[in-house]
């Protein structure tokens, strides 16, 4: 399901794979761009079951995106979307090599076509969940990255595995054990204190080796809640020099807790 907005829809073949995009706002050739990566959505549908179309049943990404009056940019992973019959394409992609070097590097192809050959602006990256590991990954591949925005994410996919009991991600790139990001790219990485999915403690000791990196723990937030209704006031935080949010605009309701499990 997708948020209803207006915004341009394409399919742009990045190396090799196909991959949807959204493009949203009012775009020059020097404005700042955000680009929004979603998490891993339905990879399995039990623990022996591999879905045959990983799209995730609710978009969150693409939900903050809506919400973001951009310019914004949405690259969707490699055979999700409807994709996952394209050339190329097999369940390990979106299983244990849901980030590998195979995806990661069309990915930032993919971001770097969707931008143009003539890229004279400054990118945020920014990643839900699993979209969160792939923008730490992408983030040292292109040098207009200044700043990587993660929420709820598995910053050490092998701590993540080992605490669920899951078989770790053999094929996949884990950002805690990459070289760390440039110390020009600033980091903020937000976590839900309700968050059983990817529990902060999991991903701090990855974020703390980070240079120029912060880490947030909201106290009310878990996987799911309440990012989409809190994303306009962390929007405004991401425009301080040094991040902050005011604990009021997140202060949350049972009224206003969306998607709460």
């Amino acid at each position: 399901m997708e948020t209803a907005v207006d915004r341009d829809r394409s399919t742009i073949t990045g190396d090799p794979f196909r991959h949807l995009i959204y493009r949203q706002g009012t775009w020059d050739k020097s404005s700042p761009v955000r680009v929004y990566l979603e998490g891993d959505g339905l990879p399995w549908v039990t623990r022996t079951r591999v879905a045959q179309d990983p799209t995730p049943r609710i978009p969150l990404a693409l939900r903050l995106m809506s919400r973001d009056p951009g310019p914004t940019l949405y690259v969707g992973r490699p055979c999700y979307h409807g994709l996952a019959g394209s050339p190329g394409c097999s369940p390990w992609l979106w299983t244990h090599g849901r980030y590998s070097e195979d995806v990661v590097k069309s990915m930032a192809a993919v971001l770097q076509r969707a931008l143009g050959p003539d890229i004279d602006r400054e990118i945020t990256l920014i990643g839900y969940s699993g979209g969160g590991v792939l923008a730490m990954l992408i983030a040292a591949r292109i040098e207009q990255v200044g700043t990587v925005v993660t929420i709820g994410a598995n910053l050490d996919i092998a701590a993540w595995a080992d605490h669920h009991g899951f078989s770790r991600l053999v094929g996949s790139l884990n950002p805690a054990t990459q070289p760390p990001l440039p110390a020009r790219i600033r980091q903020i990485h937000l976590a839900g204190e309700r968050d059983i999915r990817v529990p902060a403690h999991l991903s701090e000791p990855a974020a703390a080796r980070q240079p120029n990196a912060q880490f947030l723990r909201l106290p009310d937030f878990d996987h799911n809640c309440c990012w989409e209704r809190a994303w306009p006031a962390i929007l405004a935080g991401l425009q301080q020099r040094a991040f902050a949010l005011d604990p009021g605009a997140l202060q949350l309701h049972p009224a206003t807790a969306e998607n709460r499990p």
